[in-house]
């Protein structure tokens, strides 16, 4: 598994990532009016997420949760903290396009795991631990098949946590490490490609997931607000 980005792909994200940031700026701005008017300020959400090599750095997307609302660090489709023009937002990864700027910086890439957030990294099983190590992706494969629909628990389960950590990671992590054991420029094109058509309503690779039985849930961190 790769974990490093190599010199064509950083020239991808920085000419692509450039590219995308001017000609969605007119969206951008929009949707920042659309947030601040329907639920007020702040307008972007800011997390510490892990980066490159476990490192941690501030990841910005726009908010689409109630700022007063806690919970589990997992939301899930029919989260009752979620504001309604955060549910489209959220449905349409147009909350996550302010993350093109961590592209051009060099904290995220393209393609690639994403950025978890440091407290649920701190409890992914063992052998799911070598994937924070990547740069992460603002789109990729674990994120096209297992979206929020996904991270709603079946009955069985009361953890949404726990049902992310024990069932999702290790799902999430063995598609990711398909794209990273070969990063082709192909592969990382396709990806940004199915990720445009998936925002406009064109594709869609969620993959339905089939429960095991749960175990029992151990003491759970302060909840806090969390994205994908």
């Amino acid at each position: 598994m790769s974990s490093q980005v190599g010199p064509v792909r950083r020239l991808l994200d920085v000419l692509i990532g450039a590219l995308l940031l001017v000609v969605a700026s007119p969206l951008l701005l929009v949707v920042g009016v659309l947030v601040l008017v329907t639920s007020g300020r702040p307008v972007l959400f800011r997390q510490a997420r892990v980066g490159e090599n476990g490192r941690t750095f501030t990841l910005y997307k726009f908010r689409t949760m109630r700022t007063v609302a806690s919970g589990p660090q997992v939301t899930s489709t029919g989260d009752a903290r979620i504001t309604p023009i955060g549910a489209f937002l959220r449905r349409t990864a147009i909350d996550e396009l302010p993350q093109l700027w961590h592209v051009v910086r060099g904290q995220m890439t393209l393609v690639g795991p994403r950025p978890e957030s440091a407290t649920l990294a701190a409890r992914y099983p063992d052998a799911c631990r070598p994937v924070l190590m990547a740069r992460p992706g603002l789109t990729g494969p674990a994120q096209l098949r297992y979206r929020e629909r996904s991270a709603v628990p079946p009955d069985a389960w009361t953890d949404v946590e726990l049902w992310y950590l024990d069932v999702l990671v290790p799902l999430r992590v063995a598609a990711d490490r398909e794209y990273l054991d070969r990063p082709t420029i192909p592969r990382t094109l396709y990806y940004v490609l199915v990720t445009g058509l998936f925002m406009v309503g064109l594709a869609d690779l969620q993959q339905s997931v089939t429960p095991p039985r749960p175990r029992t849930a151990p003491a759970s961190p302060e909840p806090g607000h969390s994205g994908r």
